[in-house]
């Protein structure tokens, strides 16, 4: 395990507290939950972003693939 030094503003610190005194849990764990949902937040977000970049780089060839089909069930 890696120990870090952070800086937090102050609003978010009070409501943290506030929150881990209720929850009943050690801050040290709901920081390292709270970023481990955060990376699958932000990993999800990278997939959808290369997803969408690739998709729009083969657009235009599935397109004409799409018409050639086509036209191939019009000629019988």
């Amino acid at each position: 395990m890696k120990t870090i030094s952070l800086k937090i503003d102050d609003s978010i610190f009070s409501e943290t507290e506030k929150i881990l005194s209720r929850i009943k849990k050690p801050r040290n764990r709901y920081i390292n939950e709270a970023l481990e949902h955060y990376n699958k937040m932000q990993k999800r977000l990278l997939i959808e972003k290369k997803l969408a970049k690739e998709s729009a780089l083969v657009k235009k060839d599935s397109m004409a693939t799409l018409k050639d089909f086509e036209q191939i069930d019009h000629a019988d």
